[in-house]
């Protein structure tokens, strides 16, 4: 009777034990940093294993830091990577285009770099991460932010830049030590073909490591379903899938 008893017990236990690894990746905590004489805030969401991981950076749309971008930061925790979503405006969400035009061009270019390499500094002093192995990923503002951040950091591994602008400087770009996985709009106005086309041949140029691909049926914002009209689904999976097996592969050797 105690053997019969003991079975359900153990596996009891083991889903009690599957649901808190699974809540690591799910719950975040609200850490804090600085960022030159500033202290702000993040969302850290942690891998459900323990041990040693990779890190990302994850930089929000001009809507700031909202339920899509939480959702995008958890899901890479899950995929095994202790995963940071800066807050650029400081608690600030837009629910509104006017709102999210005036809070992204209230936002100063520099804090906002600063931010992000306060970010990353952050990141490599935890114990949980290799700092070897840090990367960033944005969309939107956070795209091009995260373009930024591969020419101000050196010590970036990766960066994912979903429809942000693009550097143009040819010294700039020689800063960038980062792989470059890009995902833009065929149909994009702000950030056009010719824009990444013009890119990916600096980059070339420099001996720089860029993947680029353009969707020539998309438009700006197409990965975000809450871009109800722009919103393309197969576009929006294929992006995704590009993104995670580029980070898979720069972040975590042999296991891509």
């Amino acid at each position: 009777m105690r053997r019969k008893l003991l079975f359900p017990a153990l596996l009891t236990f083991g889903a009690l034990i599957a649901a808190g690894l699974e809540a690591r990746a799910q719950n975040p905590q609200d850490v804090a940093y600085a960022s030159g004489a500033e202290t702000v805030h993040g969302l850290l969401y942690l891998p459900p294993s323990g041990g040693v991981h990779p890190a990302l950076v994850v930089i929000h749309e001009w809507w700031g830091l909202n339920d899509w971008i939480k959702q995008q930061a958890a899901g890479f925790a899950q995929q095994g990577y202790v995963t940071l979503a800066v807050d650029l405006y400081r608690g600030q969400v837009a629910s509104d285009p006017e709102t999210a035009h005036e809070l992204s061009r209230g936002l100063p270019p520099d804090r906002a770099v600063r931010d992000l390499t306060s970010a990353v500094a952050f990141l490599s002093r935890r114990k949980d991460v290799d700092p070897r192995r840090i990367g960033a990923i944005g969309w939107c503002m956070g795209g091009g932010y995260a373009a930024q951040l591969a020419v101000a950091d050196p010590n970036l591994r990766a960066v994912v830049i979903n429809y942000g602008s693009l550097p143009t400087d040819r010294a700039a770009l020689e800063k960038i030590h980062a792989a470059v996985l890009g995902n833009f709009g065929g149909l994009d106005r702000g950030i056009t073909p010719d824009d990444v086309h013009a890119f990916e041949a600096a980059m070339q140029s420099l001996g720089k490591s860029v993947d680029v691909k353009i969707y020539p049926d998309a438009g700006h914002a197409f990965e975000n379903p809450n871009n109800t009209a722009g919103y393309r689904p197969d576009d929006a999976t294929d992006a995704q899938q590009r993104s995670r097996e580029f980070l898979a592969k720069q972040l975590k050797p042999g296991k891509s």
